[in-house]
């Protein structure tokens, strides 16, 4: 599992006109390759009569799976275009559509590479990037005495409470990056005076939007 890494913040759409065509750009998240393929498809079925419909997609830890497909278009002037937008912004998991209806005037080649990755790039700005942070999950078990004191101290520090469980004790989970664990340890020891029950839980990835 990568420590952090940048993809889409879900699904979005975003449509320019260059000379009279139509760009849609149809942006999602896909985690494999069937979710990358059944997206192309569902896109092309919906917009079954535009001139184009060009892809591309990157996926996997180490961008193992990257794809591009012209759709018709002169080779080389659609998908790798898209592509190459995914590279540059350094996206994984994340796989995009620019639906195309000719407008009547021919671009060519230097053209249709910078209208798709113009409507690549406004697609991406319009749907929103974020950046997933592999977190550990710390669980504090605690007497509900020091709810207060804990919860106050924890909105007021750099860690972020994940979610708070009202049962026999009062049980606060809170993200920590994994290189603070043993710092957010000792200060949750501190804290409560040792009367704190600190077990570590999942690891699990916390999205912070990117401003663009």
């Amino acid at each position: 599992m990568l420590p952090s890494y940048l993809t889409v913040k879900g699904y979005g759409e975003h449509e320019i006109v260059i000379d009279k065509s139509r760009f849609i750009a149809h942006i999602s998240r896909a985690e494999s390759e069937e979710e990358a393929l059944e997206f192309i498809q569902n896109i092309k079925k919906k917009h079954w009569n535009a001139t184009h419909n060009c892809s591309a997609y990157l996926i996997g830890e180490n961008d193992l799976i990257q794809k591009a497909n012209d759709d018709g278009e002169p080779s080389g002037t659609a998908g790798v275009p898209i592509l190459e937008v995914l590279k540059k912004r350094k996206l994984k998991d994340t796989v995009v559509v620019i639906t195309r209806y000719f407008g009547g005037i021919k671009l060519g080649a230097g053209g249709l590479i910078r209208a798709y990755g113009r409507a690549t790039s406004e697609g991406i700005n319009n749907t929103g990037m974020v950046e997933r942070k592999l977190m550990q999950v710390v669980s504090v078990k605690v007497d509900y005495s020091w709810i207060g004191k804990l919860e106050n101290d924890l909105r007021n520090s750099m860690y972020e409470i994940k979610d708070i469980f009202y049962l026999e004790n009062v049980e606060f989970e809170v993200f920590v990056e994994q290189t603070h664990i043993e710092r957010f340890k000792e200060w949750m020891v501190e804290l409560t005076n040792g009367q704190g029950i600190i077990t570590m839980n999942n690891l699990l990835y916390k999205e912070s939007d990117i401003v663009l």
